[in-house]
């Protein structure tokens, strides 16, 4: 007899050869139902949020980890127009790539399709249940969500929202589930699914992305924590680099993209350490510094060796000073988690130095690292920040969630 988590994954295996044969216009009028009945429902999100809040609040939760699980009702708006983001970009399923015709007569067409199946791990961050919704739906794929006990009651209302939306277009509510009820194991037998889901994505901590790639005998993309730098080379502008400097830290901590460490040119950092510590410490930020920092900027507390390559997801920021371009292309080498690292310079060559040598999914001239989002870069939503090499890096979209097919149509030929 079935059990009730095989019985969900069954159901998706079915719903993903359904939403495989959608047509684009039918995937759009359910993101549009999906994007009403949040805004419908917003005050019974915002409540089994406010639940979640306290119990986590209870469990001693960091800040910045509550303010990822948080959800407003104004979050909640920004979720919607982020459904509604996705509905209005290019369906990426049955885009031609690429073909031929073979000397034989045989046509070839290399077109986009489905992976079919997603599962996606992740901690405390329910707008990613409605992200990863929204995406995995235009680009016709099946969602299989652990969002986590943290956010279990969102979670739980979040998913019935969507999956009543989409029984209304005539979708299967099984294109969108949870096994947040089955804890641990639940994410175990996920990770093990293995030819009843296709890629497992995760989302969070080092140390939960570690876990599911080591365990996991899914195919898994590999989507990493958030050691972010910033370079601030000996041409650097004080203003922009105390702007940039102020938002990539303060704008929103408990994100990936958030900057943790900043490294300053010694033949800059008279110049700039004062001010822009002083900034970022009146914003509340704990200053963790070398003894060249220090001797600058004496508020600032002694950095240890675990500060380099720390992901805090607070206001805490390592800062250290650097002799050469070349001394911060090195520390980021050791310390970074190929996440997105940026130069604020004047000197074009060192910035085009700077893009070549530093090997990140994301690498940054003159702007914030707070950029690094799928929305920001004009793909609607994203599933994660992908940091390995194969198959996608950088924010994935809906083009890189999906495969490719070769479609070959011939008139009777047959091989010699």
């Amino acid at each position: 007899m079935t059990d009730a988590f095989q019985q969900i994954l069954d159901d998706a295996r079915a719903a993903s050869l359904v939403l495989a044969q959608t047509p684009t216009t039918v995937k759009n009028q359910a993101l549009a139902a999906i994007a009403d009945a949040l805004l419908t429902n917003s005050d019974r999100i915002v409540t089994a949020n406010a639940q979640d809040l306290d119990l986590s609040r209870g469990d001693g939760m960091a800040e910045g980890l509550l303010d990822r699980l948080q959800l407003t009702a104004e979050r909640v708006e920004g979720l919607v127009r982020a459904v509604r983001d996705i509905a209005a970009l290019p369906d990426p399923i049955g885009e031609v790539l690429g073909g031929s015709t073979l000397p034989n007569g045989l046509h070839l067409t290399q077109v986009r399709v489905p992976f079919g199946v997603v599962g996606s791990i992740y901690e405390a961050r329910p707008n990613v249940t409605v992200d990863l919704a929204a995406i995995l739906l235009k680009s016709g794929n099946v969602a299989i969500l652990r969002g986590g006990s943290a956010a279990e009651n969102t979670n739980t209302v979040l998913v019935d929202v969507i999956g009543s939306a989409l029984e209304n277009c005539g979708l299967p509510r099984a294109a969108v589930q949870t096994i947040d009820a089955f804890g641990r194991e639940g994410a175990n037998r996920l990770m093990n699914a293995r030819g009843l889901v296709d890629v497992l994505v995760p989302r969070g901590s080092a140390s939960l992305i570690s876990a599911v790639v080591n365990d996991s005998s899914v195919p898994v993309i590999e989507t990493g924590a958030g050691v972010v730098h910033i370079f601030l080379d000996a041409s650097a502008e004080l203003e922009m680099a105390s702007d940039i400097v102020h938002n990539a830290k303060t704008q929103r901590v408990g994100v990936c993209n958030a900057l943790e460490t900043l490294l300053v040119h010694r033949d800059a950092a008279s110049r700039l350490i004062p001010s822009i510590l002083k900034k970022l410490v009146e914003s509340g930020v704990t200053i963790h510094a070398d003894d060249a920092t220090r001797a600058i900027f004496p508020h600032a507390e002694p950095a240890t060796a675990e500060d380099w390559g720390h992901e805090y997801l607070s206001l805490d920021l390592a800062v250290k000073i650097v002799d050469s371009l070349q001394d911060a292309i090195d520390h980021i080498g050791v310390h970074s988690t190929h996440h997105t690292d940026a130069i604020i310079t004047n000197d074009m060559a060192n910035a085009e130095r700077f893009v070549a040598e530093v090997d990140s999914a994301v690498v940054m001239v003159n702007a914030s690292t707070r950029f690094t989002d799928g929305g920001e870069f004009g793909f609607g939503a994203e599933v994660g920040i992908s940091t390995q090499k194969l198959h996608a890096r950088g924010p994935m979209g809906l083009r890189e969630l999906t495969s490719t097919k070769w479609i070959v149509r011939g008139n009777g030929q047959w091989r010699e």
